[in-house]
């Protein structure tokens, strides 16, 4: 995991998960709000930043907020900073999602093969690309 060594990071908008169950990840189906970007398209779990928050906290947090899911910090297996965004990655068994209770937030969510995503017409294309980069990285 790419480390901040010791500083808090303190010029971030958001952060976002990309989010292993078994060998799929959760997707979510944004809003068509017209005032939102990216309205109606595949994103990833995560969202902007409350307060102070640290990256970590933040996309604990937010994961929490939209499926209902509790991760800790020591789940998050990469980090990768975009612009003013935080990534990261985290993997849980097959069958984890279970647990998902979808918040309010949202029109769906689903587990999509990783490569389906990225090269989904729908997806949010800077996610995607940071997915390609997880799995050139770190899955080879």
């Amino acid at each position: 995991m790419d480390q901040t060594k010791g500083w808090i990071m303190q010029d971030f908008g958001g952060a976002k998960l990309i989010l292993f169950i078994g060998k799929q990840i959760v997707v979510l189906r944004r809003d068509q709000k017209p005032d939102i970007p990216w309205p109606g398209r595949l994103d990833l779990p995560g969202g902007g930043r409350e307060g102070l928050e640290t990256p970590e906290t933040c996309v604990l947090r937010e994961t929490y907020e939209e499926i209902g899911l509790s991760l800790t910090v020591g789940d998050l297996v990469w980090r990768q900073q975009f612009k003013r965004g935080v990534f990261f990655a985290a993997h849980l068994p097959a069958g984890a999602e279970a647990g998902i209770v979808f918040g309010l937030e949202g029109q769906g969510w689903l587990l999509m093969d990783p490569p389906q995503y990225v090269g989904h017409p729908e997806a949010i294309p800077h996610f995607a690309d940071l997915v390609q980069c997880y799995l050139d990285q770190v899955l080879g």
